[in-house]
């Protein structure tokens, strides 16, 4: 099943992250349930894979001013029928920056469920969004169509630009591993 590996990497992730459980089953369920769970079309929601990406020196992430939804994000985007989450990620990454990326681990580094307002001709939807660290092999990137803006952001900068929970728990998450 094209699932399969999705779940599977869940299941470790929930081992490590015991404390988001019911993120974590509500995720699973989602899978279980929807077939077409990659698929933009699954008007219920659909798979994305993003990148907290780093600089080469691990100081700064890169953010983007997201031009449809009008705020700081990390880069990602739709699976587009792609099973393999961490390949989206970086996919999404070299689109939307221009840089060179590498992943730093190939399990989930964060998961998230965030719903996505109605547009002209798109409904409200879900996006079960998979998250990856990455690093930029560079630090020049290009400011794609699918933004306002891209910047470099110190890590401890971030409540500067977004007060979006699931970041915060991402600059978390990366601020204890460097402890």
């Amino acid at each position: 099943m094209h699932r399969r590996k999705l779940l599977d990497s869940l299941e470790i992730y929930s081992s490590l992250y015991e404390e988001e459980a019911d993120l974590i089953k509500r995720f699973n369920v989602f899978l279980e349930e929807n077939v077409n769970c990659f698929d933009r079309q699954n008007s219920v929601g659909h798979v994305t894979g993003s990148a907290w990406m780093l600089c080469p020196d691990y100081q700064h992430v890169l953010l983007t001013h997201h031009k449809k939804l009008n705020r700081w994000l990390q880069l990602g985007g739709h699976s587009d029928g792609e099973s393999d989450t961490l390949s989206v990620a970086i996919r999404e990454a070299r689109e939307e920056s221009g840089l060179a990326v590498k992943a730093l681990e190939n399990s989930i580094f964060d998961v998230d469920v965030h719903v996505i307002p109605q547009r002209k001709n798109e409904p409200k939807h879900l996006h079960f969004d998979v998250r990856f660290l990455l690093q930029a092999l560079e630090k020049d990137f290009v400011v794609s169509s699918e933004s306002n803006d891209l910047r470099w952001v110190k890590i401890e900068d971030i409540p500067k630009y977004t007060d979006e929970e699931s970041i915060l728990r991402m600059r978390d998450k990366w601020l204890k591993r460097l402890t």
